[in-house]
């Protein structure tokens, strides 16, 4: 088998089984784990996916700059908005992260909504400036531009402060073996801070995102109260992490 043909069975792998082991494609293909090794490490350079221990997992779209990013799964997004938007009662204090689906949340808030939102998202701030009953809180620190939110340890002091009912999870990833993952160290370590500070988290996300992983892990899905997503119960990844015994609201 050509070069070429070999990892387009690993990309096609990655697709059909959410992830492929070195080892066992090395056995079935009659050739090195090394070759195997060395046909991922060249997938992953190219953004094709994402090498862990002993193979690869598929790569979120999620990565992607913020600008580009505004752009990918909009419907699904939006449906996922529109879960996450219910799960903020009136006169609740909400903690919202940064992303382009958390900006969708902002957007599909009742404009009447007498709420507190604690974000460290600029432009999830300015969203909501058009909803007069929702306080908002803008927590400081160096400015992160993929996702446009403030990370660093003047965000982290800022955000001891605060005490919520909800926090709303961004990701890149959610896989069942990879579990919670993003691609920043920095912004992961900010999404821990926060969800320590809410009652209760819930991850946003759309379809793409499910299977996928990143090079970070954010938290163990023993840490969340469920995960909402615009994916409908046939989907095998649903099927996978409902069996983890993940809850969708």
């Amino acid at each position: 088998m050509l070069v070429g043909e070999r990892r387009d069975l690993l990309l096609a792998r990655l697709a059909a089984e959410g992830k492929v082991l070195a080892k066992d494609v090395a056995a079935e293909l009659g050739v090195s784990e090394d070759s195997i090794r060395r046909d991922l490490r060249d997938l992953a350079a190219a953004g094709l996916c994402q090498r862990v221990y002993g193979g690869a997992l598929p790569v979120s779209p999620a990565v992607a700059d913020y600008a580009s990013r505004t752009a990918i799964a909009v419907d699904g997004k939006d449906r996922v908005a529109a879960i996450a938007a219910g799960l903020v009662r009136p006169g609740s204090t909400v903690i919202l992260d940064g992303g382009t689906t958390t900006l969708a949340v902002a957007h599909a808030l009742p404009k009447d909504l007498e709420a507190t939102v604690v974000t460290h998202s600029p432009t999830v701030a300015v969203a909501l400036l058009g909803h007069p009953g929702i306080e908002v809180f803008l927590l400081g620190g160096r400015l992160f531009r993929h996702s446009a939110v403030t990370c660093g340890a003047a965000a982290a002091e800022a955000a001891q402060a605060i005490s919520a009912d909800v926090f709303l999870l961004g990701v890149t990833g959610v896989h069942p073996d990879a579990g919670l993952t993003t691609g920043d160290a920095d912004e992961a370590a900010m999404k821990r801070t926060l969800a320590r500070r809410a009652a209760d988290t819930y991850v946003l996300a759309s379809a793409e995102k499910l299977g996928a992983a990143s090079r970070f892990t954010v938290l163990p899905f023993a840490d969340i109260a469920g995960v909402i997503t615009d994916a409908d119960d046939s989907d095998q990844n649903v099927q996978k992490l409902a069996a983890l015994g993940i809850a969708f609201p």
